[in-house]
């Protein structure tokens, strides 16, 4: 290998001595020598000057086209106020439809449009803000004035807007103006069902899409569900009938405002599936314009608040039906036992009596079409407080219902830390332990399928799980045929539908106060299963703080108020159930 440190001599001895040898002059070899090597190193040079302008003026363009492929993704980026999310994340906008049993809308989305204003493009920021303020009323002209010239170069005005609304914007015609596409959640029924939708908003946002999430009931519920780009296509099919929840809301609504009550709540549901075929709590609002969660007082006053499955209340006599099938089920009694209604009971400082007198003596199937206390508490002390606390238990009275929203866990149903004698007597006519209206409506399915417990749904296409036996068959049956009676001559008489006959029973509790009952506030029940000669529906009617004034004095008993709220929302509802009428003769 040849080393290249070494240079070819200037004067090879074998050229000079052959040069000398023909008479020829020795320094033109070395001349000659000089200029090669001369050559030979300016080639070199002139080989590696060449190599590192290449090298340099690629890295040059490769720099340039890097900052000019950054200019052009930024300028086709949205304006987008900064947020901090996932690198690389992108904005779902679609969401699936929510529909009825029989396939109606219930939750859709509609195509509409942002608006936004980049400030440097502004030509006439004053009067740009005026007119702004002309088209949304909500808006005020010298604020907008103060952000347009101030230093934000980016600004939301309206998330979303009507096609009118848009119109009248772009016809302002400022370039600063900018309009992005997007969906928004549409409830195209408006309040109706407007508790179990809950509502949806916006959350990671962008100028030409907006993530919707939702925010309370089905919607957040079955959030990933509804957002899921696979199943966008496929609608959710929940358990509720629109044309049921809207005469219920309706009738619902007018028995809250003729009787005065602060609010009201219904529930409908199928005994053998527990599908929920209508639930309704009033006041109710707009999931298209959700309100505000309240910043001060009760969250009871609000609503927001679902009174069918978050309000947790004591339910008044439409327990005593419980203990009476318990100490059927025990063998402790018959609907023929007499039973010793002499009063009051007294336990301490507290008494328990009937609100009539009813005598020294009833039957078991009388102490419930007369709704009396003293007999109820006297059943109970029959059947102990562990049996009790064990039935009441297996029916789900102690813990919240396991249903499809995110409110339900909030129905956790308030009992005493200590179950005392006195605690079981109490609680057997509904006082002690306070539960939802939806828990009532599972006791009395058990009542009215046959003694089997139901889990309430609202998912249409859900698969019931395997039934659990509560009561036999003879005790639930027995049970029925007493309720009935409630309502052809008991305290629910004004509850009876000619074609649909209704067993019930009615619950009236007072209130509770500051370290008291109140004595002129009630929680009125009923709770009602028809058809009774073929249970198919269980339906629970409560208003809070009811009061008939139609009288000469006020009347706040259920049978006053529930009861015919119930009758004509059954008298509404069966025919759209496809409930045939049948006269008893």
């Amino acid at each position: 290998m040849t080393d290249t440190s070494l240079r070819t001599p200037l004067r090879p001895l074998g050229q000079i001595l052959s040069a000398r040898a023909k008479g020829e002059d020795t320094r033109k070899i070395e001349r000659e020598n000089i200029k090669r090597r001369h050559d030979d190193t300016k080639e070199s040079t002139l080989m590696r000057a060449q190599g590192r302008l290449l090298v340099l003026g690629i890295m040059f363009l490769c720099l340039y086209f890097a900052i000019a492929l950054r200019i052009g993704l930024l300028a086709a980026s949205e304006p987008s106020e900064p947020k901090s999310q996932r690198a690389g994340a992108s904005i779902v906008a679609q969401r699936a439809d929510i529909v009825d049993r029989r396939g109606r809308i219930l939750a859709t989305n509609m195509d509409t449009h942002s608006l936004y204003v980049e400030t440097a493009h502004l030509v006439d920021p004053e009067g740009t803000a005026i007119a702004l303020a002309e088209v949304f009323d909500d808006l005020d002209a010298k604020s907008l004035f103060e952000d347009f010239t101030g230093k934000r170069k980016f600004l939301w005005i309206k998330r979303k807007m009507s096609p009118e609304q848009m119109q009248a914007a772009h016809d302002i015609g400022d370039p600063g103006l900018r309009f992005g596409p997007r969906e928004m959640r549409l409830y195209p029924n408006g309040h109706l069902a407007a508790h179990v939708l809950g509502g949806a908003s916006f959350g990671r946002e962008g100028v030409h899409a907006a993530e919707v999430v939702g925010v309370a009931g089905i919607e957040k519920t079955f959030d990933e569900r509804l957002r899921d780009p696979v199943q966008s296509g496929k609608p959710l099919q929940v358990s509720l009938d629109l044309s049921v929840q809207a005469a219920v809301e309706q009738v619902l609504h007018g028995g809250m405002k003729l009787l005065n009550a602060k609010g009201a709540a219904a529930i409908l549901m199928d005994v053998h599936s527990g599908d929920l075929i209508a639930l309704a709590s009033l006041p109710d609002f707009d999931p298209n314009n959700r309100p505000k969660p309240p910043s001060k007082g009760q969250a009871a006053d609000s609503p927001l608040f679902n009174r069918s499955i978050q309000g947790v209340y004591e339910l008044g006599s439409t327990f005593k039906i419980f203990a009476v099938a318990q100490a059927l089920e025990l063998g402790l009694v018959t609907p023929e036992t007499i039973v010793d209604i002499r009063g009051p009971i007294r336990w301490g400082k507290f008494k328990i009596s009937d609100y009539h007198n009813y005598g020294k003596e009833l039957s078991v199937s009388d102490i419930i079409v007369k709704s009396s206390n003293i007999g109820t508490a006297r059943i109970a002390t029959m059947i102990g407080s562990t049996a009790q606390q064990n039935f009441l238990g297996s029916l789900g009275f102690l813990e919240p219902i396991p249903l499809e929203m995110v409110e339900a866990s909030g129905g956790k149903p308030l009992v005493q830390d200590n179950w005392s004698d006195l605690s079981t007597m109490t609680i057997s006519y509904g006082h002690g332990l306070s539960a939802t209206p939806l828990h009532l409506a599972v006791g009395y399915a058990a009542i009215a399928n046959g003694g089997y417990k139901v889990t309430p749904t609202l998912l249409a296409d859900r698969s019931q799980a395997e039934r659990h036996r509560v009561l036999s068959d003879d005790t639930a049956a027995a049970s029925l045929k007493m309720l009935r009676s409630v309502v052809t001559k008991g305290t629910a008489s004004m509850g009876d539908v000619p074609g649909y006959a209704v067993a019930g029973k009615t619950g009236t509790a007072d209130k509770p106060g500051k370290g008291r009952y109140e004595t002129d506030k009630v929680i009125a029940t009923f709770a009602s299963i028809f058809p009774a000669y073929d249970p198919k529906y269980v339906l629970v009617v409560a208003l809070d703080e009811p009061e008939d004034r139609t009288g000469d004095q006020p009347r706040r008993t259920a049978g006053w108020t529930a009861v015919p709220v119930s009758a004509e929302i059954i008298r509404r509802i069966a025919p759209l159930l496809g409930l045939v009428p049948q006269f008893e003769n």
